[in-house]
């Protein structure tokens, strides 16, 4: 039980399960300013424009009130935070992109030899395989 419980601790100390956890909590948070920005704004517009409020479409069947306005609600909110994602992963990824400096290129160890072909040490004369003095 001691040795489940050092894994537990190994594995919840991880760098990534700390990243994960913050970006859960901010996601959560962020999700209540999406969920304003379609309750407080978008629909009541919508509603304008298609005359009802979102939140007030439904529809009695068989004495079920289905209130697909908050279904269609959902799926903005869904959409609205996919984009919102998606934009901040693209910045993200093309200002990382910009700032992680280039690696010099190397200058090549090796040479082909133009007679048999086969790969050889850039400063050989001669090929090791087929004997062919090289130009340097």
């Amino acid at each position: 039980m001691k040795k489940f419980f050092e894994e537990f601790k190994t594995f919840i100390s991880q760098g990534n399960v700390l990243d994960m956890a913050v970006g859960v909590i901010i996601g959560g948070a962020f999700k209540g300013i999406v969920d304003s920005l379609v309750n407080d704004i978008l629909s009541p517009l919508i509603g304008i424009a298609g005359g009802a409020n979102l939140s007030n479409l439904s529809v009695n069947i068989g004495g079920a009130t289905l209130t697909y306005g908050n279904f269609i609600s959902s799926v903005i909110n869904f959409v609205l935070m996919a984009l919102i994602i998606f934009l901040i992963v693209k910045t993200v990824n093309g200002a990382r992109k910009k700032l992680t400096p280039k690696k010099p290129e190397e200058a090549p160890k090796t040479k082909m030899c133009p007679y048999c072909r086969s790969e050889i040490d850039i400063n050989a004369t001669r090929c090791p395989h087929c004997t062919s003095e090289l130009d340097k």
